[in-house]
């Protein structure tokens, strides 16, 4: 990794993912009599004498048997929300107590990129602008489609500039008041159209001979890739899969969701190691808040503490932190009890990756779960 500089991917699974039915602690009778229909059996990928994947996850199983890959226990927070939109707010601005104006990833970038030379150093591939890439002075690219970004008409641009401001600004302007979004889009919305010219280049220089899956996240996956090998100087790419708010029928969805995203992040792997670039390379996995213990029937409520998963060269495996207790006594309102603040890793990713002092960033100290090796960047 000597001489390149750290490159980060947030992979954010939108909706709540089953912890349980994720990393399945299948020697733990609590987990079989809380799931009596949805429990895998022995239909599961063991990972050591007490935790196995999914079914659906033998691509991550593959990498995590490569010692590639760490998994975080536990994830969360002190008094834990089961909203959707105020527990992505606390994970994209690192703000559980307040809600917060900037995104915990923008400061990242405004340390690295203090001038906003680069109008591509924070990409999100898809649509919309997540709020963790949000802060003054920050300019990033949101791409829906690589293939067509950087070849529209100046009439169309315009326009689709102009849908996007507004939509962004009815997004935000609710939480931190209009004069401050209108500010930040005054500063840096133009600027969020500078890279089209620079990204167009992506897709005319890659050639690879891993075929993606035709799911909306392998498309994704495929077009992170072809930016990342351009070289462009891209050094954080966000990307969400929807669809793990599973409150009914989550046996077949579930399955689908977990195959989409194991194949896809074993694909754009095997990429980046097909073309000798992975070496500078973090991936982390992360949803909003797991489920409940107890099944509803045919799916899972929403939840508390979760499990975050870090992958790549740099990344020494296994597990840390405690599987949260499932016994009745050991919940608190049917929840399980995080024991990882998700902060630490924060703290982890800014010190050990991108060498960052992480407390002004996240406006506290937090010990950090050391999950990356110390490299030479």
């Amino acid at each position: 990794m000597k001489n390149k500089e750290p490159i980060l991917i947030m992979l954010q699974l939108t909706g709540g993912n089953d912890y349980l039915n994720t990393i399945i602690p299948y020697q733990d009778p609590n987990y079989y009599d809380n799931r009596p229909s949805l429990n895998f059996g022995e239909a599961i990928h063991k990972l050591n004498d007490q935790f196995a994947f999914n079914p659906s996850m033998l691509p991550m199983k593959k990498i995590f048997d490569t010692g590639k890959m760490a998994v975080l226990n536990g994830v969360g927070w002190e008094n834990p929300t089961r909203s959707h939109f105020r527990a992505m707010d606390i994970w994209h601005t690192a703000e559980p107590d307040k809600v917060g104006h900037e995104g915990w990833v923008a400061k990242i970038i405004r340390e690295i990129d203090p001038n906003g030379e680069n109008p591509i150093a924070a990409v999100n591939v898809g649509y919309g602008l997540p709020r963790a890439l949000v802060a003054p002075n920050v300019s990033v690219a949101s791409v829906a489609d690589l293939d067509n970004y950087g070849m529209l008409t100046s009439i169309e641009k315009q326009k689709q500039r102009d849908n996007l401001l507004n939509r962004f600004a009815s997004m935000y302007a609710p939480a931190i008041g209009s004069g401050p979004v209108m500010d930040y889009l005054g500063q840096t919305g133009l600027d969020a159209l500078k890279g089209a010219d620079t990204l167009k280049i992506a897709p005319e220089t890659y050639s690879s001979s891993v075929e993606y899956g035709s799911d909306s996240l392998g498309t994704k996956m495929r077009d992170i890739a072809r930016i990342l090998l351009a070289g462009l100087g891209t050094r954080v790419f966000y990307v969400e899969h929807g669809g793990f708010d599973t409150h009914a029928a989550q046996a077949p969805n579930h399955a689908k969701l977990w195959d989409e995203v194991s194949k896809s992040v074993a694909d754009f792997w095997d990429d980046l190691y097909e073309h000798s670039a992975a070496d500078n390379v973090l991936m982390v996995i992360f949803s909003e808040f797991g489920r409940r213990v107890k099944e509803n029937g045919s799916g899972t409520d929403h939840g508390a503490a979760g499990a975050v998963f870090a992958i790549g060269p740099q990344v020494k495996g296994g597990f840390y932190g405690d599987y949260p207790k499932i016994r009745a006594e050991e919940l608190v309102n049917g929840d399980l009890v995080y024991n990882t603040d998700f902060r630490s890793l924060y703290s982890t990713v800014i010190e050990d990756w991108f060498n960052l002092d992480s407390i002004p960033l996240l406006n506290g100290n937090f010990s950090k779960s050391n999950f990356i090796s110390k490299v030479a960047v």
